[in-house]
C-alpha cells in the first residue's frame, strides 16, 4: 500500500509534498556522452589516417637526398627547401603548369557544357531512344585506356590534332562527358517541371529557360560535374604520354616521369613536385567545395 507524504502549512491546512522531477528522457536520434566520444574518436581516426600520407610526402620533400626516403628518420637534422628551389628553377614546372591548366580548364568548359545540354535534353525532353541514349554513354565507360588509345590515336593522326592541347582536350571529354551527364541529368531530375512552363509562359526560348531558369538553380550539380571533369584531366597520364609529344606541352602527370630514369629515381624532387602540383587542385577544391556536397546527393534522390 503506498504512501504519500503531507506537510502542514501555516494555517494548519495539509499541503502535499511537491512530486519528484521526473528523469529527462533521451530523444530518438539522440547520442550520450559515450556515442558522442566514440564519433568523435572515429572521425579523429579517419582523419589522421587521411592526413597521413599527405603529411609524409610534405616530410619526404624536405629531405635533401634522393634516397632519404630509406631512412627518414636523418630528415630532421638536415630539412632544406632546396628541392623547391631546384623543381621551379631548374626544371619545366610552369610549362607544366601552363599545359595542365590549359587541358584541365579546357575540358572543364567544354565537358559541362556538353553534360548540362545532354542532361537537360534528356531530362525534359522525350524522343525516340531517350533512355537507350542515357544507356550507351554509360557502356562507353566499359573499355579500359589500353583498349582506346590506338583508335584514339588513329583519330587524332587523320585529324591532325596529335601533340595538341584541344585534341588532349577532346580525349579527356570523351571521359569526362558521358559519367557527367548522367549526373546532370538525376540533378535535373530534381528541378520541378513548372518552371520550365512558367519560362515559356513569360516568352523565354527552351534555349533561355534553360540557361536563365535552369542553370542557375543547378549550380551544385554543374560543380560537381566541373570537379570531376578538372581531376580527370588534371592527374590523367597514359593519354597525355601517347598524345603530348613536345617537352614543353607535357602536364604534371607526364612531367613526374621525368625524374624517373631506368637506373635512378629522384624521389625527393618527385615529392616536392607532387607538393607543389596539389596547391591547383586545392584551391578549385576550396572554389567548388560548398556545392560538392549538394549536388553530390541531390542528383541521386530522383531518376
Amino acid at each position: 500500500m503506498s504512501t504519500t507524504t503531507v506537510q502542514q502549512s501555516a494555517g494548519g491546512a495539509p499541503v502535499p509534498a511537491a512530486a519528484p522531477a521526473p528523469a529527462p528522457v533521451r530523444r530518438r536520434g539522440r547520442r550520450g556522452a559515450a556515442g558522442n566520444l566514440l564519433s568523435h574518436g572515429l572521425l579523429i581516426i579517419a582523419s589522421l589516417i587521411a592526413l597521413f600520407p599527405i603529411a609524409w610526402l610534405v616530410f619526404l620533400s624536405l629531405g635533401p637526398d634522393k634516397d632519404d626516403y630509406l631512412h627518414p628518420g636523418r630528415i630532421w637534422s638536415k630539412m632544406t627547401l632546396d628541392n623547391y628551389s631546384f623543381v621551379l628553377q631548374e626544371t619545366a614546372f610552369f610549362h607544366w603548369l601552363q599545359s595542365t591548366l590549359i587541358v584541365s580548364l579546357g575540358t572543364t568548359v567544354i565537358g559541362v557544357v556538353i553534360a548540362a545540354t545532354t542532361g537537360y535534353a534528356v531530362s525534359r525532353m522525350r524522343f525516340p531512344g531517350y533512355k537507350k541514349f542515357m544507356w550507351v554513354l554509360l557502356c562507353t565507360q566499359m573499355f579500359p585506356i589500353a583498349v582506346l588509345i590506338v583508335p584514339m590515336y588513329q583519330i587524332l593522326s587523320s585529324l591532325q590534332l596529335v601533340d595538341t592541347y584541344f585534341g588532349l582536350v577532346l580525349v579527356y571529354c570523351s571521359t569526362a562527358v558521358p559519367y557527367c551527364a548522367w549526373l546532370l541529368k538525376g540533378y535535373f531530375d530534381t528541378i520541378p517541371f513548372e518552371i520550365d512552363e512558367a519560362g515559356r509562359v513569360d516568352g523565354l526560348t527552351p534555349f533561355g529557360t534553360f540557361f536563365r531558369l535552369i542553370l542557375p538553380l543547378a549550380r551544385p550539380g554543374l560543380a560537381v560535374a566541373a570537379f570531376y571533369s578538372f581531376i580527370t584531366a588534371f592527374g590523367e597520364v597514359a593519354f597525355a604520354t601517347v598524345f603530348m609529344l613536345d617537352d614543353e606541352k607535357y602536364t604534371f602527370a607526364v612531367g613526374l616521369q621525368s625524374f624517373i630514369s631506368e637506373h635512378d629515381a629522384q624521389r625527393n624532387l618527385m615529392a616536392a613536385t607532387a607538393v607543389l602540383i596539389a596547391i591547383p587542385v586545392s584551391a578549385f577544391f576550396y572554389l567548388v567545395q560548398k556545392n560538392l556536397v549538394t549536388g553530390l546527393t541531390a542528383g541521386g534522390t530522383k531518376g
